[in-house]
């Protein structure tokens, strides 16, 4: 036995920390805040119910089992209804993020909770408290190592959302500290997520959410029967973080300080468009600056400062950004998005179609667009815009957001968020009444039984 070996891993405070929230009244604005994650959740899956690669993931599981993937009539096991959900609301990066990682939280944790409470027979009670624990968790867990997990070539959503969805599941199924300790152990040895998908618009990255949300489950149900798993598995010698980050020394005490007492999960940002975080404030840059009166034939050349660690996701290599190499790929193109933006003026699920990507306007206007990293940039703290258009004319327009709108500085609105869950359920073929009905149940699904039966559609 080792000299720590009696001091209590990481895991096991955490585990602390969440069974503590079962002993006290939970603010009522995260209620509120898990009722919009629903709401949002919920219109994504619908949107992307019928788009190709959902219908490829659905094609390669069994149906039957009970559990509901939202949008569809069959019915699927836990784990499988788990990854569908979690694929769909992750699919077209329209989902939530937290701006300290970027993480996508709601994506993973709330497909992996509400398949289990179906699984098990839980109510809302139940789905809420797991919401609650694994969205704080994940937040939270952006706080030990920041940046390292994307710079090491993996997807912080896929890494830590394992944890996180296996945190949701362990609080909403009630199991106890050393059960969820076994849990986070196992799930550790099932996290996963590179980030290749940058190279070509592969997939992938969509099924990160989902993969993340089944382990959830999984690793939770290993868990409680007893399975052993690493107790340091987040700070150990060959633990979650030496393998992603490539580092042990990260700040757990930021992790957990304050659990249970601070709510980062209520400063998550609503995404006003359908694409990669990062590309956000740049997408409202060109917005305004196509109000100025001149045509994307008059621009020259266009110029943006950026951050440092946006390179790699969002810039380079500069001529496959310029022309993406399909709808998914110009998502994570930053001259797309100001391209796509100035030129149709949206951007929303529209704007990323294979018709945009083949649009001469728009991959002129994109080839035009270059950049310069700002070594001032605050990112991740913040999610910054700057697009700087020089005509031909000589006459030059900038505009600059030190945010990214949605967000703590700028919140979306419930009736926002509830009018873009109507945008996105309408895209998906429900009708207004089917929009109306919805929204109703989602005020009450935490007060009683959870039925999710009218998704079934």
């Amino acid at each position: 036995m080792n000299a720590d070996a009696k001091m209590p891993a990481v895991a096991e405070r955490l585990a602390d920390a969440v069974i503590a929230l079962r002993q006290r009244p939970l603010p009522a604005a995260l209620r509120a805040r898990a009722e919009e994650l629903l709401i949002d959740v919920s219109g994504l899956c619908i949107a992307a119910r019928r788009n190709d690669y959902m219908q490829a993931l659905i094609a390669s599981v069994d149906a039957g089992g009970g559990c509901t993937a939202l949008g569809h009539a069959a019915t699927f096991r836990a784990e499988d209804a788990a990854m569908i959900n979690g694929t769909a609301a992750h699919g077209e990066d329209f989902d939530d993020t937290f701006e300290g990682g970027p993480v996508h939280s709601s994506a993973v944790v709330l497909p992996a909770v509400l398949a289990a409470c179906e699984r098990f027979n839980l109510d809302g009670r139940a789905a809420l408290q797991g919401i609650i624990a694994g969205v704080e968790t994940l937040c939270r867990l952006c706080f030990v190592k920041p940046k390292a997990i994307h710079k090491a070539g993996f997807h912080p959503t896929s890494v830590l959302g394992s944890m996180a969805a296996t945190v949701g599941v362990c609080a909403a199924l009630g199991l106890d500290r050393r059960q969820m300790v076994d849990a986070l152990g196992t799930a550790g040895s099932m996290s996963s997520g590179i980030i290749e998908y940058l190279a070509e618009g592969a997939w992938t990255k969509r099924l990160h959410a989902g993969w993340a949300s089944r382990i959830g489950i999984h690793a939770a149900r290993i868990g409680q029967q007893g399975f052993l798993g690493p107790r340091t598995v987040f700070e150990g010698t060959h633990g979650l973080f030496h393998g992603f980050a490539t580092s042990t020394d990260g700040d757990f005490e930021a992790m957990l300080r304050g659990f249970g007492e601070e709510w980062h999960m209520l400063n998550l940002t609503f995404k006003p468009y359908a694409t990669g975080t990062m590309n956000q404030p740049y997408i409202d840059c060109a917005l305004r600056l196509a109000q100025k009166g001149f045509a994307a034939e008059d621009v020259a050349a266009v110029l943006c400062e950026t951050a440092e660690g946006y390179v790699h996701r969002l810039w380079d290599p500069l001529e496959s950004k310029q022309r993406p190499a399909n709808d998914y790929a110009a998502k994570f193109s930053a001259p797309f998005n100001i391209a796509v933006a100035f030129v149709t003026g949206g951007g929303g699920l529209e704007a990323f179609t294979e018709k945009t990507v083949r649009d001469p306007r728009i991959l002129g206007l994109a080839g035009k667009v270059r950049y310069v990293v700002d070594p001032a940039n605050p990112y991740p703290k913040a999610y910054t815009g700057h697009v700087k258009m020089t005509l031909k004319d000589g006459r030059v327009f900038e505009e600059r957001q030190p945010h990214i709108r949605g967000g703590v500085h700028a919140p979306l609105s419930r009736q926002d968020i509830e009018q873009k869950f109507r945008g996105n359920v309408a895209f998906g073929g429900w009708s207004e009444q089917q929009a109306a009905q919805y929204l109703q149940y989602a005020q009450r699904m935490f007060d009683g039984p959870l039925d999710l039966s009218c998704c079934r559609r």
